[in-house]
């Protein structure tokens, strides 16, 4: 395997429709924000993580964890992510990058190095674990080169496509029936799409709290969903629709 250098990104804002400031929601003594970062930390494979975050008002919120967990941290554009994604890695020099965000508080370091693993094992543009959804929301990884990354910020139009980081990018691979980028899915061999362990409501964050307090925040996406089905009673969380911001942003297009 080639030697790459490889960057995550994490994004992290304050403002929410459904949830403001909730990164900065606590578990314990920690935030989401920290517990997110703690654990990305433990990717093997990874040189850098940087947090894109924008220009709100309180951000320093989040620059202050940035400080206190040594990671890097760019301010950008609110509306076009794309954008802000983009120039977060412009003058890094790096040959992939790893886009995580931050509510999903509990992403599996181990899972981030395995999608990275196929990206580079097979040379491609993208590889994420979200092209068939398979994994818990909130276990989403996606690891794409620098070169589609600048290709979709010179050519993606659509709001739906600047809104979000990598829709131009998915539109547009052989995996889809695109022709720009070579694309694979990191795959389950079960299906737990169902399953939720990101926050994006009150009763997300309760669940997080449940599965922290019961297990520890350190544990593997598959104990975590192991523990949901078994303790179904304990979760009033997962009947939330998945991928709801991007589904706006399509239906916002639309009309």
């Amino acid at each position: 395997m080639e030697n790459r250098k490889i960057i995550i990104v994490t994004q992290a804002r304050l403002g929410s429709t459904r949830f403001p400031g909730k990164v900065l929601e606590k578990i314990g003594k920690i935030s989401l924000l920290e517990v997110h970062l703690q654990r990305i930390k433990k990717s093997k494979l990874t040189s850098k993580i940087v947090i894109a975050t924008t220009t709100e008002e309180g951000i320093e919120a989040i620059e202050q964890i940035a400080i206190n967990e040594s990671v890097g941290i760019f301010k950008g554009s609110t509306e076009d992510v794309l954008d802000r994604f983009y120039q977060a890695v412009k003058a890094e020099n790096h040959d992939y990058i790893v886009r995580l965000t931050s509510d999903c508080p509990l992403i599996d370091p181990i899972l981030i190095d395995e999608v990275i693993k196929l990206a580079l094992e097979h040379k491609l543009d993208y590889v994420s674990n979200t092209l068939l959804e398979l994994f818990p929301d909130g276990q989403d990884i996606e690891v794409f080169s620098w070169n589609a990354l600048e290709k979709a910020w010179e050519e993606a139009r659509l709001p739906s496509e600047r809104e979000h980081v990598t829709p131009y990018i998915r539109k547009h691979c052989d995996f889809n029936g695109g022709k720009i980028f070579k694309a694979m899915n990191y795959g389950s061999n079960e299906n737990y799409s169902h399953i939720r362990m990101t926050v994006d409501e009150s009763s997300d964050l309760d669940a997080i709290k449940i599965l922290v307090d019961k297990l520890d925040a350190e544990t593997d996406w598959k104990t975590y969903t192991d523990f949901i089905i078994g303790n179904p009673q304990l979760f009033t969380n997962q009947q939330i629709i998945r991928n709801e911001g991007y589904l706006k942003s399509i239906k916002k297009e639309n009309h």
